[in-house]
């Protein structure tokens, strides 16, 4: 298959199915252990299954260069604090709507990075994605709470870690896993300090927590290989859209399985949120698809 045939896409799919076990793992755990606790499970799991997988398969690791890589790990370890701390407050398919806005930010941010200026659509998005969340939450915005700007921050700093991880080219996926995952440890234990910790530890060793602690870990390190993959070999901006597949399986999954019930208006404003990026990512791969006209 040619580099930018459906093979990103696939990659891109398998990882929501990881990303989505392990989001529903995490939020399991809100009422056992701290949030800070399972960001740190899955940073420091996925460092070492990642770094058993690379020395197994003789990966070349690297470190400090080229300095696009630090600042994918810096903006994706900001992305997982934020993310965890919503998973843990938050129901998951909520926490994934507001994330899974990152298409919009790098439309944007592809602006000052790469020269590409927002069109209409762009900014259409932008105005629909806010319109979305206050439907949401019945136009009251004072019902926000904490959990869904962190969520927000997650998306606007997973933009920024994916336009960085498009640019990582000649370096090992595996690489760039260890990498980000030992980076992300150091902020999972900034966070301890910085951050109050109301649950505490008294349940953490008990073998069911760390079984699902290390499903955490071990869930989050198939999706970022798979994640890493589909941004290497594709279009971020064309990828991006799958990703919004994620939203639609943890929905799934609440409602059949936990019995949650969607109001009319929860639908309307996810939709409000997801549409307008699903259309444009898919806007830009047909631009992308067009052929050029001789001048």
């Amino acid at each position: 298959m040619k580099r930018h045939g459906l093979r990103p896409y696939g990659w891109m799919l398998t990882s929501c199915v990881w990303f989505s076990a392990m989001g529903l793992l995490a939020h399991g755990l809100q009422a056992e252990v701290d949030w800070q606790a399972v960001a740190f499970a899955r940073s420091a799991l996925a460092t070492l299954f990642a770094f058993t997988l690379a020395m197994a398969t003789g990966t070349r690791l690297v470190f400090l260069r080229p300095r696009v890589l630090w600042i994918r790990s810096l903006a994706g370890s900001a992305s997982m604090i934020g993310t965890f701390y919503a998973l843990t407050h938050l129901p998951v398919s909520d926490v994934l709507t507001l994330t899974n806005t990152f298409p919009i930010w790098v439309a944007i941010l592809s602006w000052p990075l790469a020269g590409e200026r927002p069109t209409l659509p762009v900014w259409g998005a932008v105005a629909c994605a806010v319109v979305g969340v206050a439907v949401t939450q019945n136009a009251d915005f004072s019902r926000l709470e904490p959990a869904h700007f962190a969520a927000l921050f997650a998306s606007f700093f997973t933009a920024i870690a994916m336009l960085g991880l498009n640019r990582l080219q000649g370096i090992a996926s595996l690489a760039v896993v260890v990498h980000f995952s030992a980076v992300s440890c150091c902020f999972c234990l900034a966070a301890y300090v910085a951050f109050e910790t109301p649950v505490g530890t008294s349940h953490q060793m008990e073998s069911a927590v760390l079984l699902q602690l290390l499903a955490v870990g071990a869930t989050a390190t198939v999706g970022q290989l798979f994640l890493t993959k589909a941004f290497r070999s594709g279009s971020a901006t064309r990828v991006s859209v799958v990703g919004l597949s994620q939203v639609v399986m943890v929905m799934l999954y609440e409602a059949m399985v936990e019995g949650r019930q969607f109001e009319p208006r929860q639908m309307l404003g996810t939709a409000l949120v997801l549409g307008p990026t699903a259309y444009l990512m898919a806007r830009e791969r047909r631009r992308a698809a067009e052929p050029i006209q001789p001048a």
